[in-house]
């Protein structure tokens, strides 16, 4: 049986304790976890090591993306022999295999060290200086993705952390919150599924109740179906008068002024312009609208 494949995706050295649990907590729950670091990505030899990363990222079932002080390389398409100061702005490797389970609508949880996220709140009040000296990061570039993050609609579950156990309970509540909504959304399918055969049921039904109708109507007089079908008609136009008035902007006036539908819309039908329509609202309340309505123009 195929089971979901983990990518997990950070900077190594700083987090390397926290992978390797990460590692032993997925395997745990019988899926399969992705490392760079135990060779579970297969590297193309004629692209860079870390476009084989992105590619398993985006084809992943699922991305844990973990972010600590540390930003991480530089992505190998832009990667220059000079040195990056605290704030010059590059993209990681480890933001792009974000970024690729992102635009591959892969589903993304984030885990944050609070030290690094309490950081992040500093920053976000200071971000037109650049004399702060951060003490749990090593690049501005970090809060440039917690930013990028916040500021997605969707697909960015976010936690941060203290303590390693703190990442596995809240790991294994949203993914068993996904498998319950996977069951859910199962049993209304079903449910869709028996009422669209109820509906269809029903619509075979009127067929046959017409057909008998049809019928019987052989067997009457010409002058007797034709009154039939007058009838009929002129039903089915009331009740579709009717349907449109109580949707219509005007329904609140006889809402309000007790008025039932089917008069208003004999008043509405009668009368030849705006003035006189109100002019007849007005007649059927005995006085009662006209004042109310002096009252509402006040």
């Amino acid at each position: 049986m195929a089971k979901p494949r983990i990518f997990i995706s950070s900077t190594y050295y700083d987090l390397r304790h926290v992978r390797a649990s990460l590692e032993t907590f997925v395997q745990s729950l019988g899926y399969e976890p992705i490392l760079s670091e135990k060779g579970d990505i297969a590297y193309s030899p004629d692209i860079p090591l870390d476009e084989s990363c992105y590619r398993e990222a985006a084809s992943a079932d699922m991305l844990v993306l973990i972010v600590g002080g540390r930003y991480g390389a530089e992505r190998s398409d832009s990667r220059t022999d000079t040195p990056h100061s605290f704030y010059d702005r590059y993209d990681s490797i480890t933001k792009q295999e974000y970024t690729s389970a992102l635009s591959n609508n892969i589903p993304v949880w984030i885990l944050v060290d609070s030290q690094v996220y309490a950081e992040y709140q500093t920053f976000q009040k200071n971000k037109s200086s650049k004399n702060i000296n951060y003490a749990h990061v090593d690049s501005v570039n970090i809060f440039m993705l917690l930013e990028q993050i916040l500021l997605q609609r969707r697909n960015n579950a976010l936690f941060t952390f203290n303590h390693y156990e703190e990442i596995e309970g809240w790991l294994r509540d949203q993914w068993a919150g996904i498998f319950r909504d996977l069951l859910k959304r199962t049993a209304q399918s079903q449910q869709l599924t028996s009422l669209s055969t109820q509906v269809f049921q029903l619509s075979e039904v009127n067929k046959t109740l017409k057909t008998y109708l049809e019928a019987l109507m052989t067997a009457a007089s010409p002058e007797q179906r034709e009154d039939v079908i007058k009838t009929e008609t002129s039903r089915l136009l009331d009740v579709e008068k009717i349907s449109k008035l109580s949707d219509n902007v005007f329904s609140s006036v006889f809402r309000l002024h007790d008025i039932s539908i089917e008069k208003f819309g004999q008043v509405l039908e009668s009368s030849a312009n705006f003035p006189e329509f109100l002019e007849k609202i007005f007649q059927l309340n005995d006085g009662r609208t006209r004042s109310r309505a002096c009252n509402t123009r006040v």
